[in-house]
């Protein structure tokens, strides 16, 4: 059996700011921009996976989830306490200058881990925390 990852939800509260920082600071693609019960889904993607999908959603993306359970998550997204997202790249360090000089909000600068990668870390324009990991050899 092949079971293999095809989507994951980050929430955003705010779509265009969300477009700017993963479409023009890092390069994915938009595959797809819906709203339906004024909500909006953008699904994005990294031009290398193909077969892999980030769904930008709203903090809580239930047209009948109450207005206190909406406002519930909104606060949890402000404080950047919703979904982390870990992704891989080839070179921490120019990955970590790339997403500095595009003014996103440094948490860690790289630095060598004991499990055995290269990583730094950055909060998107809705507070969640992005991980970037470089394996490091040997």
């Amino acid at each position: 059996m092949d079971i293999r990852l095809s989507q994951c939800f980050i929430a955003v509260d705010d779509h265009e700011a969300a477009l700017a920082f993963y479409r023009d600071a890092l390069g994915f693609e938009v595959r797809n921009d819906v709203a339906f019960e004024g909500m909006r889904w953008v699904t994005i993607g990294s031009p290398s996976q193909p077969d892999v999908e980030i769904v930008l959603e709203p903090p809580l993306a239930n047209p009948n989830a109450s207005p206190a359970d909406k406002q519930a998550m909104a606060e949890l997204l402000a404080k950047g306490m919703l979904r982390g997202v870990i992704f891989s790249t080839d070179d921490c360090d120019a990955a970590f200058e790339h997403l500095r000089a595009s003014g996103a909000e440094v948490l860690q600068e790289p630095m060598d881990q004991p499990y055995g990668v290269r990583d730094c870390a950055f909060r998107d324009p809705a507070g969640n925390m992005l991980r970037f990991t470089q394996r490091r050899s040997g």
